[in-house]
């Protein structure tokens, strides 16, 4: 899994005739190489702080299947799932499993691969960070091609997280065998593609997987370079090294795709900005969290910093989730926000003060982002010093209920459901909430297990309401992704934001 000297070496001097040559733009594209924003941790996608990661999703599903497909237009659709349901009075869940599939390795994938995954998701002891959610099925067994689970708690979202986070089948046999770390140091999937080398916070090659169940990969050769740094990755492309990248800055975006031998596409995903309120110092007080939300000009910060790329949003879900509601609006008005720091005895002549988290690259703009917020807050009356750090560092404090009065995210939510935006998100006992005020916990709790759909997203519509009413968090926009390629390559994106090597072709 890891470089030979001789193999690094080769791959150096490949490196420098890349950088004299033509670019590889011009050329046939034999192997597909792209640039990725965000390193890979981990090679479990169950467990630890990568599994919630929405960006790192792309990699583990080229590797990983999960229970159920999400098309790109966000659809569930047959995967290692061929059908699923409740029995009529859902007390049991019932799952059909696709047969004929192999492992990376030729072995068979069968039934027990299944009620093993969801069995091991639901074990609190192996770490998995949605345990609460897979934890609301037991008894899993398996009767014939048929995999069966009773229902410990009722969760009307169970068959949405088989295609959402952590939702991924791994293999029994192997696992138990090779262990942890041997899992770690050699992982196999069903997906579309192998791991065929793997260098830490460098790059993994993957190899298209000949026993795949799906449609064949176009590429038989992936290399997936992780670039963290957004102006590496425009550098990337634009000199040829890579044949497609990601999350770069808008107007290097809008100047690429003018370039010969380069196109773009982008388009709306699930994924949304947003600043994280923890219940902690300055932001006890209202009136503090209200002023914070009402200096922020989102439009102007999508119009002069996005290039017009991006969804206005008051609320933690975009227009194209259950329970977006536009009749929630916490509208621009820093009069108003100086008025209730006014309140609580704040000025431009004696801000509040706090510090906000953010990262740097990570998504287009993130820092400029923050940057601008912040000069908002100084022209009412808050001073905020900015203190950056890389994503991991966001998911270690966020789990440890440490984060900054503010810390800025980017939240995904590719199943559009108010649970898994404004669930998590803000309710005190989730791990990826940082806001535990018991009036929210109370309106939030009874809504996990509502059976009647009408009455359960009316239920977050409220909630949604009362978290604007109190400036609970602080929603900025519905991100758009650029995604810029080689003119050769046809890119599908999927409206969850992962980039996925088997949707790319030959163009």
């Amino acid at each position: 899994m890891t470089l030979s000297r001789r193999s690094l070496l080769k791959m150096t001097a490949a490196s420098i005739s890349l950088s004299v040559a033509r670019p590889v733009f011009a050329q046939a594209i034999d192997e597909l190489v792209i640039a990725y924003n965000v390193n890979l941790p981990s090679w479990d996608p169950t467990v630890g702080p990568s599994a919630v990661n929405p960006t790192i999703q792309g990699l583990y599903q080229s590797v990983f299947d999960q229970f159920i497909l999400q098309q790109p237009d966000l659809t569930p659709a047959p995967g290692l799932l061929t059908a699923w349901g409740w029995n009529e009075d859902r007390t049991q869940v019932w799952m059909d499993v696709r047969e004929g599939v192999k492992w990376h390795d030729g072995s068979d994938f069968t039934a027990e691969d299944v009620a093993w995954s969801l069995a091991r998701a639901a074990d609190p002891a192996t770490g998995n960070p949605i345990q609460f959610i897979w934890g609301t099925l037991a008894n899993h067994r398996v009767e014939g091609n048929r995999v069966i689970a009773d229902v410990a708690r009722f969760e009307p979202t169970i068959f949405k997280w088989m295609y959402f986070l952590t939702g991924y089948v791994l293999p029994k046999a192997y696992y138990e065998r090779v262990g942890a770390d041997g899992f770690e140091a050699a992982p196999i999937g069903t997906g579309p593609y192998m791991v065929e080398q793997f260098e830490r916070n460098a790059f993994v090659r993957l190899k298209a997987n000949p026993h795949y169940w799906g449609t064949a990969p176009a590429f038989e050769t992936v290399t997936i370079r992780f670039v963290t740094d957004a102006a590496s990755r425009v550098a990337e492309v634009e000199s040829g090294r890579s044949h497609v990248t990601l999350e770069v800055p808008y107007e290097e975006y809008d100047r690429l795709i003018q370039r010969p031998g380069l196109a773009g596409s982008h388009r709306p995903v699930s994924d949304i900005a947003m600043v994280f309120f923890n219940d902690i110092d300055v932001m006890l007080d209202e009136n503090v969290r209200k002023a914070a939300v009402h200096a922020v000009d989102k439009q102007l910060i999508i119009d002069r910093l996005l290039s017009g790329y991006g969804v206005a949003i008051d609320t933690l879900q975009t227009p194209d989730y259950l329970a977006y509601d536009p009749s929630i609006t916490t509208p621009y008005n820093p009069d108003l926000a100086r008025e209730l720091l006014a309140a609580s005895g704040y000025s431009t002549d004696n801000p509040v003060r706090f510090t906000i988290q953010t990262t740097r690259g990570y998504k287009p703009k993130d820092y400029e982002m923050v940057q601008a917020i912040v000069g908002m807050w100084r022209r009412v009356g808050i001073e905020a010093e900015i203190e950056v750090y890389e994503i991991a560092r966001h998911f270690e404090l966020r789990a440890a209920d440490q984060l900054a009065p503010a810390a800025f995210y980017n939240w995904g939510n590719s199943v559009g459901d108010p649970t898994t935006s404004t669930g998590f998100a803000m309710f005190g006992p989730s791990p990826h909430s940082v806001w535990d005020s018991p009036d929210l916990i109370e309106r939030i709790a009874p809504l996990w297990g509502e059976a009647d759909e009408e009455a359960r997203i009316a239920g977050w519509k409220a909630v949604d309401a009362y978290i604007a009413e109190h400036a609970y968090v602080l929603p900025i926009l519905q991100y758009v992704q650029p995604v810029v390629h080689a003119a050769g390559v046809n890119v599908v994106q999927h409206a969850s934001g992962a980039l996925l090597p088997h949707l790319m072709t030959r163009a």
